[in-house]
């Protein structure tokens, strides 16, 4: 199996991140971590992003706030997909990281996921491994089924208590 490459930008995004590497880890898939960042290591985040494949990533997940420029500069040294997640940070609620993240120009996509949006960032790397994998693409079917019966006995409750 394919794994997920992770790379934040500091260790303060480790709290975020942390709920990708959950995510990944409930649907067994292998994970590698790392810390780079694209203005303080770019070297080692070039490294990591033109050696990816070869060391059997096939999606990179990519965390940053403020300025969040990590997504894109790894996206600009590999052909993986990129799934950018913009930290919240002090200043302006995540909304640079957000923008940051989400303006890559024409040619070198990176597909972003809500400000803190780790799970949302985990399952899309998911699902682009189970294009070609059989067992994950039913864990992830399985995995709807189980919230669509959550939000049904959630409504089932709802209308109990309110529509008689």
């Amino acid at each position: 199996m394919k794994k997920v490459g992770i790379i934040m930008g500091s260790d303060s995004d480790l709290p975020v991140v942390q709920k990708a590497i959950d995510t990944l880890r409930q649907f067994d898939v292998p994970v590698e971590v790392h810390v780079y960042s694209a203005h303080r290591t770019p070297q080692e985040a070039k490294a990591f992003a033109q050696t990816a494949r070869e060391r059997g990533i096939g999606a990179i997940i990519a965390a940053a706030g403020k300025a969040a420029h990590l997504a894109g500069a790894l996206a600009a040294n590999t052909t993986l997909p990129v799934i950018g997640i913009p930290v919240k940070s002090s200043h302006l609620d995540g909304i640079d990281a957000l923008l940051s993240t989400v303006q890559m120009p024409s040619g070198i996509p990176v597909a972003t996921v809500a400000i803190d949006g780790a799970v949302n960032a985990a399952l899309l790397s998911i699902q682009i491994l189970a294009v070609e994998d059989q067992t994950l693409a039913e864990k992830l079917q399985a995995k709807r089924d189980a919230d669509t019966k959550k939000v049904l006995e959630k409504n089932a409750a709802i209308e109990a208590q309110f529509n008689q």
